[in-house]
């Protein structure tokens, strides 16, 4: 079966059929850069991060562009650096470390273009002025607006007419707006505000036009697919497609818009107020960053998920079954030819993640009767969703709340207590077998000698 996915634009799944096999385009809307990511965050990027790595499976990986910006200029980011009393370019060079260290960890394929909004100050004046050229934008009061009433198919994309996203928003209600739902494309900076000149006077872009002239630089006015977390559809995501649209004289903007469903904290809505509001980089503090991976995968992308302990318990479980069953299969290159086609045809149909797990387990089952055929699939499969990435002893070893472990002390305890044995001291070696386990450290004694990992 090919590659079927669900476009949030036609609210129907089809067979993907790229723009160019040979060029592969997609754009996936990165953070503002004013705090660090939260969970729902994480669990956008990683479902697009399954899917970019499906097209590279299919069309190669050097036939896929994936493009993942970062909005370094954003009010939020000029409040927040106020309110910290810091340089707002301290600001975003700190969060976008912490970011990358999040991505990282979860194991995320680093795009092939990060850009910049900082970077692309030009590109978005030049596409504000085919706006205006074209009759598309007008500017009042040193704002530059976009004129939504011009455009007829505006709520195209999230299925919407004018009244009904008019009474549902929250709309900026300003004296130099035409019309309630105009947004802006430029406005005027102060002298505490970042701004760079323009034919408007020195001022900065609007969130809405930084990703249209991201994605048109690297990836050209059309291409293959948009993504985003599912509260980006509305007004963001449909903001961007009408304005590039209009730009480019009605072509299309994306081919196929990739949303993903909401994620809850025990079943509530995340929010600081409700106390259950998680960052990637706190959940990491206590877990491996696999498990969260596997946990934000564990529902359909589109549907609304949950993250609580006993779902990251479940995950934890499941990946410290696949590490020991993997752990003899030697670690050569990866083999894509042992990828399973029960996995693939999960994933090709519309990145049926929960199908691609069942068959994961399937394949841990007769790993588990002595299959070492089964062993070495499960590991491919495995690595290419993502996990599997690092040896056994490593994973055994993460120690909650990013403490060090002194391997070479626990080495020369297991040393001390090896020559023990050999003396038959066993009370010393007992003794030393305890001192570990109060440090968190278990042993384990097979035929290839003593191991040990972090314990709960």
């Amino acid at each position: 079966m090919p590659l079927a996915l669900y476009n949030s634009a036609t609210r129907s799944k089809a067979p993907f059929v790229p723009i160019d096999p040979a060029n592969v385009r997609v754009y996936m809307c990165g953070p503002t850069v004013y705090d660090k990511i939260h969970i729902g965050n994480g669990r956008a990027f990683t479902a697009f991060d399954l899917l970019v790595r499906l097209l590279r499976h299919h069309y190669g990986e050097t036939q896929v562009t994936y493009v993942r910006n970062i909005t370094d200029v954003d009010d939020k980011i000029t409040a927040r650096a106020a309110e910290r009393g810091i340089d707002i370019g301290v600001l975003t060079a700190e969060t976008t470390a912490i970011l990358h260290q999040d991505l990282a960890a979860l194991n995320l394929l680093v795009p092939n273009v990060e850009p910049r909004a900082t970077a692309h100050i030009p590109c978005m004046i030049e596409m504000i002025e085919l706006l205006l050229a074209k009759g598309h934008a007008y500017v009042e009061q040193g704002h530059v607006l976009f004129d939504v009433p011009n455009f007829a198919d505006y709520g195209g994309l999230s299925g919407r007419d004018l009244d009904e996203m008019l009474a549902g928003a929250r709309v900026e209600v300003a004296p130099y707006k035409r019309d309630p739902m105009d947004f802006v494309l430029w406005k005027p900076s102060d002298d505490h505000q970042p701004g760079w000149a323009s034919p408007w006077g020195r001022g900065r872009p609007g969130w809405h036009i930084e990703c249209s002239a991201m994605a048109k630089r690297h990836l050209g006015e059309t291409f293959d697919i948009h993504g985003g977390g599912i509260d980006l559809q509305f007004p963001h995501h449909e903001n961007e497609r009408a304005q590039s649209m209009c730009a480019h004289d009605g072509r299309p903007f994306a081919k196929l818009w990739f949303h993903n469903g909401f994620l809850t904290v025990a079943s509530e809505k995340m929010s600081k107020s409700l106390g259950n509001f998680m960052t990637v980089e706190s959940a990491r503090q206590h877990l491996p960053g696999e498990v969260i991976r596997y946990a934000l995968l564990m529902a359909h992308y589109r549907q609304p998920a949950d993250w609580s302990d006993a779902i990251a318990d479940e995950a934890k479980l499941h990946l410290d079954r696949w590490y020991r069953l993997t752990d003899n299969v030697p670690a050569s290159d990866y083999d894509a030819s042992l990828i399973a086609p029960g996995v693939i045809a999960a994933l090709d149909d519309d990145l049926n993640t929960p199908r691609a797990f069942a068959e994961l387990h399937r394949l841990a089952s007769d790993a588990a009767i002595g299959d070492d055929h089964a062993r070495a699939v499960l590991k491919a499969s495995a690595q290419f969703m993502g996990f599997l990435s690092q040896p056994a002893e490593a994973w055994f070893r993460f120690v909650p709340g990013g403490k060090a472990i002194d391997a070479a002390w626990v080495d020369q305890q297991i040393a001390d207590r090896k020559a023990a044995r050999a003396a038959k001291d066993f009370a010393k070696a007992d003794q030393i077998r305890r001192a570990l386990t109060e440090a968190g450290i278990i042993l384990e004694d097979g035929p290839a000698g003593t191991t040990w990992r972090v314990g709960a």
